[in-house]
């Protein structure tokens, strides 16, 4: 399958629809069967507490993830995807409540590279924290 965005239609600049990922700690113990974490601190709210944590935090794979959501339904293709990376620098607290937490992401075209490539910048913010820092996506378009 290839990107559905041609590079020839986008420039430094171009807004990727932005998404927005609710959590709730269902989620995170869903995320934690799958992925093997079962760290505490994402479950349980008192073993969060004791350890320094304002609640319970979403797993950062997790939040990692659900950013690049935003590119991924852009493209149309996971696989255009040729490198992803970002800094945890804040975590997202999910409370034991029905509204949970929510992920907010905006990405745009930072860079335009070689062989039909374009950087990608993310911002993901949750409860008014920038939650990854220096999240960057190559991409390649069709």
């Amino acid at each position: 399958m290839a990107a559905k965005i041609s590079f020839a239609d986008v420039e430094v600049g171009t807004e990727l629809p932005t998404g927005s990922f609710p959590v709730d700690r269902a989620v995170l113990v869903q995320y934690a069967g799958a992925s093997g974490d079962f760290n505490p601190i994402h479950w349980n709210e008192k073993f969060a507490r004791e350890v320094g944590l304002p609640d319970v935090i979403a797993h950062g794979m997790f939040t990692m993830a659900e950013a690049i959501r935003v590119v991924t339904d852009w493209t149309g293709d996971p696989g255009a995807v040729v490198d992803y990376s970002v800094r945890f620098t804040k975590p997202v607290v999910v409370p034991n409540d029905e509204k949970g937490a929510l992920i907010e992401v905006s990405g745009k075209v930072a860079a335009l590279l070689e062989e039909n490539t374009v950087r990608v910048d993310l911002t993901a913010v949750s409860d008014g924290n920038k939650v990854l820092g220096m999240a960057r996506a190559v991409v390649r378009l069709s």
